[in-house]
C-alpha cells in the first residue's frame, strides 16, 4: 500500500490474512504495556474447513447490529499511545474521528481493526508500538462485545516501510524476484512477521500479488515480484506461509490488489485506472497470484481500486463490483476468506458514487473489510441505514462479520491479545534476523551489464567516485561509507533527485581525480536529470559503474552505460550487497524479474526477463 498526506488527512491501503486456531478467553491486563499471555494452542488454518466454531456463533448471537458494524472498520487513529493527550494529536483525532483519541475511537465505534503510520505518530520505536498496540486492545476487550483488535500496518518492505530500524529491513518484492528463492520470500516473510506480532500487530497488508506487465505503471513497480505470472504466484504463495506460518509469532497476510494492478499506467489514489485485459488474459496473467494466495491460505484479499472492462462491462471500481469480488474471488478462485478493501480515501473509489454510498456497495459486492473511509462517522451510519432500509440485510453484516470474527479466532487474537514487551529486544532486530536478511539480499544483487569488465573492481589504492541521483542524499553517503570499507579513497557527491546543470558540473569536476566512477539512479524515467549526469559522468572517459537503486528500467534512459548494476532498493542490506557485488567478495545472484524496455519503445525488449550476468 502506499498514500498520500492531503489537507492533514492522506490516501491509501492494503489488507491481510488468517490462520491458526485457538482456544482460550481474554487474559486480563491493564495499561499500555500489558504483558502477553501464556502462548495458545494453535493448529494450521484450512482454507476448506467451515469457518464455524462455538465461539464466534456465540459471540456473534451476542453483539448488537451497532457492534456488528463497526466489526467491519478499519481506520487509523493520531497518537503514541492509545490514550494520547498530547495536543496535535488530540486536534487531529478530533478533525478526523471527533474523538480524543485512539481509546474513544475504539469505544465509540467498535472498531474491527486499526492501521498504524508513521505520520499519524503510531510508530516511532518498537517499546511504543507494543505499548499502543496494547493500550488499543485493552479498550476493544474492555467493551461489551470484547473482540479484540486487528492492528495493521503495511510492511511490505522497500519502497513500503512502515516499521523501521531497528526491525530488520528487507529490500521489497522485485528485489526477491530477482533472487526467485521462494524459499528466501518465505523466510524474509517469517521474519517480519515474527517482529510485527512481537509489537502487538496482528495484520501486515502484504504481499504485493500484481504482477507488474507495465514499465510505466506509477503505484507498482517494484513493489510487485515481478512480471512473470508463475514466479510471482509461487512467491506469493511463499510469503502468505511465511507470515502466517508462526502461530502466535505470525500474522494475517493480505495479498493485494485484486484483481489485478500490474499493467496501469495511472495511480490508483489519484485517479480510476482500467486495464484492459480480456477474460483470459486476466486467467494468464493477473490471476495466477490470487489463485496461488487463495491455496496457501490466506485469511485475506485486498481488492483494487481499478476498473476491468472485460470482467465487469458495468465500469464500476473492482471494489465495488459483485462480478469480480463475488463472481471471480468467491466463486471462480473459491475464496471464503475475508475480503478487504483498499483505502476509502483513494480517488479511484470516491469518482462514480459519493461518499455514503460506496460502503454499503462494497459490502453488496461481497466485501468484508472497509480501510479508512473518509468520513467513518458517515460511513458507519450509511451501514445501519441501508439494513433499516433493507437495502442491506444483517445476515449480510453477519456474513461478514463471522468471517472477521473467524480470522481473529484462528490468528489467535482472540487468545492472544495483548503482545509481551519484555519480548521486544530479544525479537526485533535481532542478530539472526540481521544475518539472514544479508544472506537473502545478497542473492538478488543483478550484473546487467559489464561490457568492458569494468567489474569485479580492485579493492587496493584507487580513488572511487560516489556520484548518488536520486531522492536520499543518506543512501548515497552510506553506499560511499560501504566502498570505502575497502581499502579505497572515496568521494561522495549527492547530485540531488533530478540533477540540474550546475549539479551535473559539480560531478564532473569531483571526478578529475577518480580512478573509477559509481553512479545511483532512482526511477530516472521521472528525472531526466539523472540519465544526463550518466552520460556526462561517461563522457569523461573514466569507467563508469551505474545502479539502479528502484525500478530496474532506469539503464533504459542512459543505454550507453556499459557497466550497470540493479539493486531495487536503498535498504542498507542492499547497499552492502551491491559493494560486495563491486568488489568480488560474492557473485552476482539476481536476475532481472521483468523485462526491460527500449525507453521509447514498451513492446521492445532491452533486456529480457531472465536476463543477469555472473563472474567469470
Amino acid at each position: 500500500m502506499v498514500l498520500s498526506r492531503n489537507g492533514g488527512r492522506l490516501a491509501m491501503v492494503v489488507v491481510t490474512a488468517g490462520l491458526t486456531l485457538v482456544t482460550a478467553a481474554v487474559t486480563a491486563c491493564s495499561g499500555d504495556g500489558c504483558s502477553a499471555p501464556s502462548a495458545p494452542s494453535t493448529t494450521p488454518r484450512s482454507q476448506s474447513e467451515p469457518a464455524r466454531d462455538g465461539w464466534v456463533e456465540e459471540t456473534l448471537r451476542s453483539m448488537t447490529l451497532e457492534e456488528k458494524v463497526g466489526q467491519l472498520f478499519v481506520t487509523y487513529v493520531y497518537g503514541e499511545t492509545a490514550d494520547t493527550r498530547r495536543e496535535e494529536d488530540v486536534a487531529a483525532n478530533q478533525e478526523w474521528l471527533g474523538v480524543d483519541n485512539g481509546r474513544e475511537a475504539v469505544e465509540r465505534y467498535d472498531l474491527g481493526g486499526v492501521i498504524y503510520f508513521g505520520w499519524s505518530d503510531n510508530l516511532d520505536n518498537p517499546e511504543q508500538v507494543v505499548g499502543l498496540s496494547n493500550g488499543l486492545q485493552r479498550a476493544a476487550v474492555d467493551q461489551p462485545a470484547g473482540v479484540p483488535l486487528l492492528v495493521t500496518t503495511d510492511q511490505e518492505h522497500g519502497a513500503i516501510t512502515r516499521l523501521g530500524a531497528p526491525a530488520t529491513l528487507f529490500p521489497g518484492s522485485m528485489a526477491l524476484g530477482a533472487s526467485g528463492s521462494a524459499a528466501d520470500a518465505r523466510e524474509a516473510a517469517s521474519i517480519s512477521a515474527e517482529e510485527l506480532r512481537a509489537v502487538g500487530i496482528t495484520m501486515n497488508h502484504a504481499p504485493d500479488a500484481d504482477v507488474n506487465v507495465n514499465a510505466a505503471n506509477p503505484v507498482i513497480g517494484i513493489r510487485s515480484f515481478g512480471g512473470d505470472p508463475q514466479a510471482v504466484a509461487e512467491l506469493t504463495a511463499a510469503q502468505v506461509e511465511g507470515h502466517e506460518a508462526g502461530g502466535e509469532a505470525g500474522v494475517v497476510a493480505s495479498p493485494k490488489h485484486f484483481p489485478g494492478h500490474g499493467d496501469t499506467d495511472e495511480d490508483s489514489h489519484d485517479e480510476l485506472p482500467a486495464v484492459d485485459h480480456s477474460l483470459e488474459e486476466w486467467r494468464e496473467i493477473d490471476a495466477p497470484p490470487f489463485r496461488a494466495a487463495v491455496e496457501a491460505g490466506a485469511g485475506a484479499i485486498m481488492t483494487g481500486h481499478l476498473q476491468f472492462p472485460a470482467l465487469d462491462p458495468s465500469g464500476d471500481p473492482a471494489t465495488l463490483s459483485e462480478p469480480i469480488v463475488t463472481g471471480l474471488l468467491r466463486e471462480e478462485l473459491g475464496y471464503d476468506g475475508v475480503v478487504i478493501t483498499d483505502s476509502l480515501l483513494m480517488e479511484g473509489v470516491r469518482q462514480a458514487y459519493p461518499d455514503a454510498e460506496v460502503p454499503v456497495r462494497a459490502l453488496q459486492a461481497g466485501v468484508d473489510l472497509l480501510l479508512m473511509p473518509p468520513d467513518l462517522d458517515l460511513a458507519y451510519h450509511a451501514v445501519l441505514d441501508a439494513v433499516a432500509s433493507g437495502e442491506l440485510t444483517e445476515e449480510r453484516i453477519d456474513e461478514s462479520v463471522r468471517r472477521i470474527l473467524t480470522l481473529k479466532r484462528e490468528q489467535g487474537i482472540v487468545a492472544a491479545p495483548f503482545a509481551d514487551p519484555d519480548r521486544v529486544p530479544e525479537v526485533v532486530g535481532n542478530a539472526d534476523h540481521e544475518r539472514a536478511a544479508q544472506e537473502i539480499t545478497d542473492g538478488t544483487t543483478t550484473l546487467v551489464r559489464n561490457d568492458d569488465a569494468v567489474l569485479p573492481l580492485s579493492a587496493g589504492g584507487q580513488n572511487v567516485l560516489v556520484a548518488g541521483s536520486g531522492p536520499s542524499r543518506s543512501a548515497t553517503e552510506a553506499l560511499s561509507a560501504r566502498i570505502g570499507e575497502r581499502d579505497v579513497t572515496v568521494t561522495s557527491q549527492h547530485a540531488g533527485a533530478d540533477p540540474d546543470p550546475a549539479a551535473i558540473d559539480a560531478a564532473v569536476a569531483a571526478a578529475a581525480d577518480a580512478d573509477t566512477i559509481v553512479v545511483t539512479t532512482n526511477d530516472a524515467a521521472a528525472r531526466p536529470g539523472q540519465a544526463a549526469l550518466v552520460d556526462a559522468l561517461i563522457a569523461t572517459g573514466k569507467p563508469v559503474v551505474t545502479i539502479a537503486t528502484g525500478l530496474p528500467y532506469d539503464i533504459a534512459h542512459y543505454p550507453r552505460a556499459g557497466t550497470h548494476l540493479a539493486t531495487y532498493s536503498t535498504v542498507p542490506v542492499a547497499l552492502e550487497a551491491a559493494t560486495r557485488v563491486l568488489f568480488g567478495e560474492t557473485d552476482p545472484g539476481g536476475s532481472l524479474p521483468v523485462m526491460v524496455p527500449v525507453a521509447d519503445d514498451p513492446d521492445t525488449p532491452l533486456f529480457p526477463l531472465g536476463h543477469g550476468l555472473t563472474y567469470p
